[in-house]
């Protein structure tokens, strides 16, 4: 397959318009809620037909890439080189801001790795999502018993990272603008210790697609945010893992600090 990013960057065109229907909704969310809808439903018709395979996955994620290009959204994405100089299956440790990165990640990634997520039970039992979650065969956690999800993440870890396929994993118990590093776990740090495996800490500001208040899936769309996603040099992990955690944390810090995103507490080290 062929990336869709194959430079070490990409910028979202300053002179792209938007699109007609959009500037016709007041600035409101909905021409894009329906388009993003509308994909979801036509990739949990491929997964229920056992015809959504990983190119599928990366070409759907790319068409909700450009339906956010074509709301307004713009992507300024860095480190994309970091994806293709790397050995082995890689651990991809990321802050989690919004519904969005769950959706992009797989057009920027898939097509140069077998990739999966780390998901919440919830999700895969969704009426709309569960299919198209599940047809990528995820590590599923039930956010109930954190010695259960560890044992589940480190045995199900090993034996995909072991076949070849790479991991996401968001260490946040859940989406959040403010950043708070004492609630950013080492489990993406523990599985890679465990297997060898290298890991990329990435950093994304993704408040252009708001949580929102009743549907935490369907929020407010703000055009004047910019996307940024950045993808660090792939490392090794050393003795106990501390240092590397750290460097994560750090590397997310530094990202979100330049973007002024709120960063709340210590850079202490969860051990869950």
């Amino acid at each position: 397959m062929e990336p869709f990013f194959p430079e070490k960057s990409y910028d979202t065109r300053d002179d792209l318009p938007r699109r007609l229907m959009d500037r016709l909704s007041f600035n409101t969310r909905w021409y894009f809620v329906a388009g993003y809808v509308r994909e979801i439903v036509r990739s949990r018709s491929l997964a229920l037909k056992g015809r959504y395979d990983t190119k599928a996955w990366a070409e759907s994620s790319y068409n909700i890439f450009k339906l956010v290009e074509s709301c307004g959204g713009r992507f300024h994405l860095r480190g994309l080189d970091n994806l293709r100089h790397h050995h082995g299956p890689i651990v991809f440790i990321s802050n989690h801001m919004s519904t969005l990165e769950t959706f992009v990640f797989p057009c920027i990634i898939a097509p140069l790795m077998e990739v999966t997520f780390i998901v919440k039970e919830s999700l895969v039992n969704h009426p709309l999502f569960g299919p198209v979650m599940c047809s990528r065969k995820p590590i599923v956690v039930g956010r109930n018993n954190p010695r259960e999800d560890f044992k589940i993440v480190m045995e199900m870890g090993k034996k995909l990272l072991s076949e070849g396929k790479s991991m996401i994993v968001f260490p946040q118990s859940t989406r959040n603008i403010e950043f708070i590093p004492g609630e950013f776990n080492s489990l993406g740090i523990k599985l890679a210790k465990a297997t060898g495996a290298q890991v990329i800490p990435v950093a994304i500001k993704t408040d252009f697609w708001g949580n929102g208040r009743l549907l935490k899936d369907v929020g407010p769309v703000d055009r004047s945010q910019p996307i940024n996603m950045v993808f660090g040099r792939p490392f090794t992990i050393g003795k106990s893992g501390k240092e590397e955690h750290k460097q994560v944390v750090d590397f997310i810090i530094e990202h979100l600090t330049m973007w002024d995103m709120p960063v709340k507490g210590s850079r202490a080290e969860r051990e869950d």
